[in-house]
């Protein structure tokens, strides 16, 4: 099926057969970030292979299951995992649980991601609380013929990022004693890992974390007219002077105590909005 919006309709349908629900907010959660998903109560729990259209990660810490429920009272959709442009999806895939989110009634998508930081004022298990990002994937979800149905043709992206998610964000990290800072997010196709040199010119262009995904999702939710708030756990440190090799058991490591900071983050914005 190839047109976007029966795509999103089929998908809408074959998780509504599941779960008569509608969730307030839309939730993704990067690598190895998965904790909030335990947090749902009464959860209906969903396979990708059960929802048509749904692509199925194949990246280690993306289990590939939707968790439908309730947080602090809240009905929520929970992604448990992701998949990526760099596996080879089309960007068309890779928007479509978000598109999904907007026709199941969410007004707010929260999503997550495991990050390599240029700025030296954060440390491996902050948390990056996301206030712009630079697309340099080369790739844009919403090129092609637009349906009004999904989102305007131009979508204004002035703010991605809702203000008043952010300031919360802050609020509840200060309140919580967690280490975070707001920050310009990069994200590039990958597979692999940056170079010395394009650290480097990351840095020059303003970007203090660096991601393989996230941004998609985002230009799909603002064309959507989702609010959204994004939050990354730094998992490496990638000042170029100063560069490591870095491997996903290390990065894994790193994110799975920093979860429960971000599992904590995200039950409040939900249970407190």
């Amino acid at each position: 099926m190839s047109d976007p919006y029966a795509r999103v309709e089929a998908a809408a349908a074959a998780i509504r057969r599941h779960w008569p629900g509608r969730p307030d907010f839309g939730v993704i959660l990067g690598t190895g970030l998965e904790g909030l998903a335990h947090a749902v109560q009464d959860p209906v729990v969903l396979s990708y292979r059960e929802v048509e259209g749904f692509r199925q990660p194949s990246v280690v810490s993306h289990g590939g299951t939707l968790h439908l429920g309730t947080i602090g009272g809240k009905p929520v959709m929970v992604m448990a995992g992701r998949y990526h442009l760099y596996e080879g999806y089309s960007g068309e895939d890779v928007v479509l649980p978000v598109r999904v989110m907007k026709a199941l009634g969410a007004h707010t998508l929260l999503v997550s991601c495991a990050c390599g930081s240029m700025n030296p004022h954060l440390r491996t298990g902050d948390l990056a609380l996301i206030e712009d990002h630079l697309n340099l994937m080369g790739h844009n979800p919403l090129v092609g013929i637009n349906d009004d149905r999904l989102g305007p043709r131009f979508p204004d992206m002035c703010a991605p990022y809702d203000r008043a998610l952010l300031a919360r964000a802050e609020a509840i990290c200060l309140e919580e004693g967690f280490r975070a800072r707001p920050v310009v997010h990069a994200a590039v196709l990958g597979p692999n890992l940056e170079t010395r040199a394009e650290y480097r010119a990351l840095q020059i262009l303003g970007a203090d974390t660096v991601g393989m995904s996230t941004i998609p999702e985002v230009l799909a939710a603002v064309h959507a007219g989702l609010k959204v708030f994004g939050a990354g756990c730094v998992t490496d440190l990638c000042l170029p002077e100063a560069l490591c090799p870095v491997n996903i058991q290390e990065i894994l490591r790193i994110a799975a105590g920093t979860d429960p900071k971000l599992t904590r983050l995200f039950e409040r914005m939900i249970g407190e909005s």
